[in-house]
């Protein structure tokens, strides 16, 4: 079931933003009369279609990890004498550049209106306030301590610990100075420290923890939520609200020290204290086992945490009005534009692991845990996603957008167009490294599973 949803949350995430793409050529062309003979969101054989007035072709594909927008093109075969003036290959230099960047354009345009409506909306945000700070870490030469509020890193403000997140991954592979704005008990001021080089790891990266920052939660009591029905906490007559006093004669003090308890005890019986409406009760428990990945056998009960309400004070509206929330809407995109730029030049400089590069399946799981988390989370998703298609189609490389900009620039400078050699040797050396990469993000994808 989980396989199905991700790949219908693949599915719903790139067809968004692969129409949005196409749909950017597809205007453009219209406007500077260029014949558009089929709009497909997908590849492979239609699985149905239909047509406009002005003869184009409408298709949904089988396969759902791209689209086109075909033209009338000279290059493609021949075209009829009085259809030569709509045919993309007879438009001047500058119209055909408008139109590869279409492309990107309306990826950067949909992130704006998606940051936008987020910023009207508004969002509440968990205040990112440090919790444990990790010994001869960056965080502890930076002079952070537990229970500061990070309101600014680098001179730009941060409201979240997304927001963290992102500025921290700015900064990865590098030595110099970080400089953070912080308060405490009312008191405001600024810590700074040398970076010292810290990297991210190549698997798994986490830059608050690579940091050493733990964000501080609200000690999370041992009360019970829900309590699934074939599971051994039903089985033993736990219900819903009960308080896990203790176990085996050994106090729990909070939710996570009851898990570590019940992890480390696979079909072992456990005796239970518990609360159950002001009243004690005695209950005893044996935990099935499962087998992770990695070979670890742990116990497992079949309960959840009851929900627990974050404190107020450390909650942070984030909300704009329709006109101030235009320049926030691009400085957000803009903000993840430079991320993305960022990290492909610590790709290729050697400061970050190409190990972090995600595929397809990546993208799926992330979708679909966004999709589960709400209207707030597969936004944002979609505009950081759409960021990073709009950026990694206007590179220069040749059957990208920038690949064909750099074309059509060269021919707008030396008034004719490069040679058929040239274009294709081009062709074929953008084609490998396209296909590396991609088969490089999908085994990455796989080592990850």
């Amino acid at each position: 079931m989980q396989i199905i949803q991700s790949v219908l949350a693949l599915a719903l995430t790139l067809g968004i933003l692969v129409t949005l793409h196409e749909y950017g050529h597809f205007w453009v062309a219209r406007r500077c009369g260029v014949k558009v003979l089929r709009f497909s969101v997908g590849f492979g054989k239609p699985l149905f279609s239909w047509y406009d007035r002005h003869g184009t072709e409408f298709a949904i594909a089988a396969i759902p990890l791209g689209g086109y927008v075909k033209m009338l093109d000279e290059r493609e075969g021949p075209v009829p004498d009085e259809l030569r003036e709509q045919a993309f290959t007879a438009k001047p230099p500058g119209q055909r550049i408008a139109i590869a960047a279409a492309g990107p354009m309306a990826n950067f345009l949909f992130a704006i209106a998606a940051y936008w409506l987020l910023s009207v909306v508004g969002v509440t945000t968990v205040a990112p306030v440090v919790g444990d700070v990790a010994p001869n870490s960056v965080a502890e030469r930076a002079g952070l301590q537990s229970g500061m509020e990070i309101h600014a890193i680098d001179g730009h403000g941060v409201h979240s610990w997304r927001d963290v997140n992102m500025r921290l991954l700015e900064r990865a592979g590098e030595h110099g100075e970080v400089s953070l704005e912080v308060s405490r008990n009312g008191s405001r001021g600024e810590v700074s420290g040398s970076l010292g080089g810290w990297r991210l790891s190549d698997d798994t990266p986490d830059p608050l923890a690579e940091f050493g920052i733990s964000p501080w939660r609200p000690t999370i009591p041992a009360v019970l939520g829900e309590i699934s029905p074939d599971g051994r906490a039903y089985m033993a007559g736990l219900q819903p609200g009960d308080r896990i006093l203790s176990v085996d004669g050994e106090p729990v003090t909070h939710w996570f020290a009851l898990v570590e308890f019940i992890r480390s005890a696979p079909e072992q019986p456990l005796a239970l204290a518990i609360e159950r409406g002001g009243d004690p009760l005695q209950l005893a428990i044996t935990p099935a086992s499962r087998t992770l990945e990695n070979g670890e056998v742990i116990g497992f009960v079949g309960a959840g945490v009851q929900q627990i309400e974050w404190p107020e004070d450390s909650l942070r509206e984030v909300r704009f009005g329709p006109l101030a929330a235009i320049p926030n809407a691009i400085s957000e995109t803009w903000a993840d534009t430079r991320l993305t730029l960022v990290a492909i030049k610590k790709m290729v400089t050697g400061l970050l692991s190409p190990s972090n590069l995600s595929g397809p399946i990546t993208i799926a799981r992330v979708a679909e845990a966004s999709v589960s988390s709400g209207f707030e989370d597969f936004i944002r998703f979609l505009a950081y996603l759409s960021v990073s298609l709009g950026v990694l189609n206007l590179l220069p490389v040749p059957v990208l957008d920038g690949g064909h900009i750099v074309y059509y620039t060269i021919e707008a400078i030396r008034r004719k167009p490069l040679s058929e050699q040239a274009q294709a040797f081009g062709l074929r050396i953008g084609m490998a490294l396209i296909l590396t990469l991609m088969v490089f993000a999908l085994y990455n994808d796989l080592m990850r599973l």
